[in-house]
């Protein structure tokens, strides 16, 4: 009866002994299998994040483009107009320069902060969501 208890006890210790290996090499595996993973994640993340952007970005462009289009023919439009007016057509062409001159200059000076921080917040958002 002792040479089974000790034969059960060395079996016990020989489980024992194989534990600590065996769970330290599963945690190694763990730990190896959580880091790829969260590095997956990263990268789906960031692709995500940088779709969002651009296709934000090219939906703004494209608007912009074409309203850039729209004033521009307006402002052509305009300018014959008002050259046809004074007699001279490069007079229209002066005074519609003139008046986007004034503009951009208010815009710079008063404006820049209202349109610099609204659209900073809306990128800022777009990176965050």
């Amino acid at each position: 009866m002792n040479i089974n208890l000790f034969h059960a006890n060395l079996h016990v210790k020989n489980i024992n002994m194989e534990t600590p290996a065996s769970l330290i090499e599963s945690l190694i595996e763990s730990a190896e299998t959580y880091g790829k993973t969260s590095f997956e994640l990263s990268k789906l993340k960031a692709l995500e994040t940088s779709t969002r952007i651009s296709t934000f970005l090219v939906s703004r462009m494209t608007v912009i483009v074409l309203l850039i289009l729209f004033i521009m023919a307006l402002s052509i439009g305009a300018a014959l107009l008002l050259g046809e007016m004074l007699g001279k057509f490069y007079y229209g062409f002066f005074i519609v320069a003139g008046f986007y001159l004034i503009a951009g200059l208010l815009t710079h000076f008063f404006l820049y902060r209202w349109i610099k921080k609204p659209l900073s917040n809306l990128i800022i958002k777009q990176v965050l969501q």
